[in-house]
């Protein structure tokens, strides 16, 4: 279940299929996004283990783009300006906020509740273009007529979303062979939630599904602490 109301971003049917892209794609996406990060110095997939590179802290004011004046939600081109400057965005992200086609830039948007009623907060999703992967995602909050960034993943394949007023962050994970090299498919999924508490977000639980490794194994979910 998702918030209020998306913003356009990637073609429709992409967008309606990119909870399923994370788990259906995500051996392609993910083998693309390790090539890649072999180039670049970045972590490309990781290892099987807990989202230890969440960023769950209230952040700095985005100054590119203050609150509209009629009260609206931001637009989907504010919303990538206040992406763009966030000094917590990666360079590689920010590089990759281009429109696929003309104006139509790989984001999707979730206006809702999440940090509090009454309070304008929206979750961006950026995404690959060629198959709506999730690459990086953010929430950001109204506070004193400007957005701040509270939530941050890029350890992609990821996808946010709003539950009954939650944050929950889906995540492929991969575990590696006995030479290193990740495996082809994905040996887990994890979902974990969180709480706004006061300022800032609160882990309240995780929940991971394990892949079998044989051919028409089962899947068999594991609660875990949170």
């Amino acid at each position: 279940m998702r918030g209020l109301s998306t913003a356009a971003g990637p073609d429709p049917g992409a967008r309606q299929a990119t909870k399923a892209v994370i788990t259906a794609v995500a051996v392609l996406a993910a083998l693309g996004l390790f090539v890649s990060a072999c180039g670049t110095g970045g972590t490309g997939a990781r290892d099987e283990g807990p989202a230890d590179g969440d960023s769950l802290s209230a952040g700095a004011a985005s100054p590119a783009v203050s609150a509209s004046a009629d009260g609206n939600h931001p637009t989907v081109e504010e919303v990538v300006r206040i992406v763009r400057s966030d000094p917590k965005v990666s360079k590689t992200v920010k590089s990759d906020l281009e429109p696929c086609v003309p104006d139509d830039y790989p984001v999707d948007v979730i206006y809702g509740e999440v940090t509090g009623p009454s309070t304008d907060t929206f979750v961006v999703n950026v995404l690959s273009c060629a198959d709506a992967v999730g690459v990086a995602s953010y929430v950001y909050r109204l506070d004193k007529g400007e957005y701040r960034s509270v939530f941050l993943s890029e350890q992609p394949p990821v996808y946010a979303e709003i539950d009954r007023g939650d944050l929950m962050v889906t995540r492929q994970l991969y575990e590696n062979d006995k030479h290193g090299d990740p495996g082809a498919y994905p040996s887990s999924e994890e979902v974990t939630t969180y709480r706004w508490s006061k300022d800032r977000f609160v882990e309240r639980s995780r929940k991971r599904t394990e892949y079998s490794t044989s051919v028409g194994g089962q899947e068999s979910a594991t609660p875990e602490p949170g």
